[in-house]
């Protein structure tokens, strides 16, 4: 009778131990929608598997402008409610409805995709294709847009700020806002700014520093500097500014006509350092 006993109270602690491990299973967290993963590029963004995700640079203004036999070699990234990982926060994601009635997933208002070359977790081959594709990092500082410039007048300029079509790539913050320098000023010198911020409005301070910037450009040509007690980006020399009118909207360059083409220029890898 006491074999007996036993051999039923094996038995049923088996079974519970069976039933317990079954449970674990099922309660397996599913990998995040999205990511931070660690690559050769630095913390960037990836889906539930590790493929990094992108931004493209004509998208400044926050629509998908990747259509046709661009989405064959760039696909869109979508996660209707994405789980996201540690580190990324809810709010800085949304979802975006394309030309063709599908869904596309955005970060901080950068549609997002994915690179067909990319063929295992931690890929970066898309990095820097035609210097408008970036991998998406989830804290850069500064971006690079790519658009039609349009002033303040609703002419259309090009880089050279002469009258005339043509998209150029600029500098804009993390949110794809317009960077400005001032073509008087100084090496690392802000001759614009009034010492009781009057005319800040106008053209505000970029107020923040420059940790992540896309690989196209050389994060040792950023630093800050103090204006009247406040910190302002500096680029190749160059202190940055937003144009009030433009509102903090996205692909907005009203600035570049004010008061006249080329005294408030954007700024990109191509510029010039600023003068001594």
């Amino acid at each position: 009778m006491y074999l007996k006993n036993f051999l039923y109270t094996l038995a049923a602690a088996v079974l519970l131990t069976a039933c317990s491990s079954d449970s674990k299973d099922d309660q397996t967290t599913p990998a995040a929608d999205v990511s931070i993963q660690s690559t050769s590029l630095g913390q960037v963004l990836t889906d539930s598997k590790g493929k990094t995700l992108y931004f493209f640079a004509r998208d400044v203004a926050g629509a998908s402008v990747c259509e046709g036999n661009c989405l064959g070699v760039w696909p869109v990234f979508y996660a209707e409610n994405p789980k996201l990982a540690s580190g990324l926060a809810t709010a800085d994601f949304a979802t975006i409805t394309r030309a063709d009635g599908s869904k596309q997933t955005t970060y901080k208002g950068w549609p997002l995709y994915y690179y067909q070359n990319d063929a295992a977790a931690g890929d970066t081959k898309g990095d820097k294709v035609n210097n408008v594709w970036f991998v998406a990092k989830p804290h850069f500082s500064v971006m690079l847009g790519m658009a039609q410039l349009v002033g303040n007048d609703g002419k259309k300029y090009n880089g050279t700020y002469a009258e005339g079509t043509g998209e150029t790539l600029f500098l804009v913050d993390s949110l794809g806002r317009t960077l400005y320098a001032f073509a008087p000023d100084k090496r690392d010198t802000n001759t614009y700014t009034k010492s009781d911020f009057s005319n800040n409005a106008t053209w505000p301070l970029a107020e923040f520093s420059a940790k992540n910037v896309p690989s196209l450009l050389d994060a040792a040509d950023f630093k800050t500097i103090t204006v009247f007690g406040r910190t302002q980006l500096v680029y190749k020399g160059w202190p940055l500014y937003y144009f009030g009118p433009d509102n903090m909207q996205r692909g907005i360059t009203k600035g570049v006509s004010v008061p006249r083409p080329g005294v408030w220029p954007i700024v990109n890898q191509s510029s010039a350092a600023a003068p001594q």
